[in-house]
């Protein structure tokens, strides 16, 4: 049997619709408060992160920030 290039993006299986749980587009670039502020790290850590920032295109501040900020909603009380 040859598959059509057509059918390879028709869904396979059973559809199950799924709720939007994306923020509107007024909540993605809304401002947070920021402060700067100076941190010694580990140099295993930073390269850590700067191997993975590099990988997927990011800058690895922002990923380290982004640790910080979800560790932070999460045991905040």
């Amino acid at each position: 049997m040859k598959i059509k290039r057509s059918d390879l993006d028709m869904p396979i299986g059973t559809l199950k619709r799924v709720s939007d749980f994306l923020p509107p587009p007024e909540e993605l670039v809304f401002p947070e408060e920021t402060v700067k502020v100076t941190i010694v790290l580990n140099k295993r850590s930073v390269d850590f992160f700067k191997n993975e920032a590099k990988k997927n295109r990011a800058k690895y501040q922002k990923m380290i920030r982004a640790l910080i900020d979800q560790y932070a909603t999460r045991y905040a009380n």
